[in-house]
Order: C-alpha cells, then structure tokens, then sequence
C-alpha cells in the first residue's frame, strides 16, 4: 500500500488508508514492525489505519508491516507493507528586509542596473525557491531578472520631459506547495538632473 502523502500538518487521528484482506473467517489486523515512532493505530476489525500523534517531516517516508491474522488460529497470517509519506507544508512567505527602497537613477543613461534586491524565506526545499517580478513596470521602463532580483532600467529617462520618480513594486513568489506565497516590496527610484 502506499497512499496518498498526507500533510505535515495533518492532525491525529487522521485517516491514511484502509487495509483489506480476503480470507473466509474473520480477520483480526495489526501493525507488527517498522513504526517505531508510533505514528500509526489500526482498528483490527476493519484495518482503517490512522495517525496517532503530529507528524515530523524529518521522521518520513516510514514504511512499516501490517500483518491480517486468521482470528481462529493465529498460525495463518499474511502481511503486507504500507509506505507513507509527508508533504512539506509550506509555512513562511518570502520577506525583504524592507518593504521599501530608494535608489536614484541619472537622466539620459541607457538601460542599467538600479539595484539588487534580496529576499528571505524561511522554507526549505521548492518551498523556499525564489522567483522574482514586476506587479506595475511603468509600461516596459524596468525589467527584474527573476532569478538574481536585480532590477534594471530599460530607457534611458529624461528629467525635463518624464516624471522625476516612479514608484515600482517587486515580487518574490516561493515554488510553494499546496500554494504559492509572495513578499513585496517597493522601490521608489529617483531619476537626476
């Protein structure tokens, strides 16, 4: 058997998965080795197995033995393996260390790095892959590469004719699982005469 993963955060009392045997007296269920931790009760007149306690991400996949026993005599037996496994939630959205930045940017410079911009998040794994991006680009004038989170300009500006400061909101979105989560963070760049 290997059933669906269940949560990290999946509560006790959880169900996980139902074992079946086929045998023409009844049948007692009992898991015998490999949960060692204790993670699993089985009801041994249906064999629904269920979590007995939370669950540690660090302790899984487990694999343990549940054995189906003639209830008349205990010497016919059969027995299988159940291979459980646990998603790794994700808890923290990405932050930056500010949620807002300023940086200048002279007049008449062509397309140019404005700035770097870092965020944290405290998730391991896909859940702590970052990307970064753009939520309004003032039309095409600033790109970010979405791997380095460095933002660029890509015109040159002209103090006289253009607005003298644009406000620009960055993104960092996790590779989350069930969902992705964004930080946010605005950069507000000044351009000079």
């Amino acid at each position: 058997y290997q059933p669906a993963p269940l949560s990290e955060k999946a509560p006790p009392d959880t169900f996980v998965v139902q074992t079946s045997a086929l045998h023409s007296a009844p049948v007692s269920y009992a898991i015998v080795s490999g949960d060692d931790q204790g993670y699993f009760m089985i009801q041994s007149s249906t064999g629904i197995i269920r979590t007995a306690k939370n669950l540690k991400l660090e302790d899984f996949p487990v694999t343990f033995i549940v054995r189906a026993m003639d209830l008349t005599d205990a010497a016919i037996f059969n027995e299988v393996p159940v291979k459980v496994e646990v998603i790794d939630e994700n808890d923290f959205p990405p932050v930056f260390p500010s949620s807002l930045l300023e940086a200048t940017l002279p007049e008449n410079l062509a397309a140019t790095q404005i700035v770097q911009l870092k965020a944290q998040d405290n998730d391991t794994g896909r859940n702590g892959l970052l990307t970064y991006g753009i939520l309004n680009g003032h039309g095409l004038k600033f790109r970010i590469n979405e791997t380095t989170g460095v933002l660029y300009s890509n015109t040159a500006f002209d103090y006289e004719e253009e607005p003298t400061e644009y406000q620009v909101v960055v993104y960092a979105e996790d590779d989350g699982i069930p969902e992705k989560k964004r930080g946010y963070c605005t950069v507000v760049i000044k351009i000079t005469d």
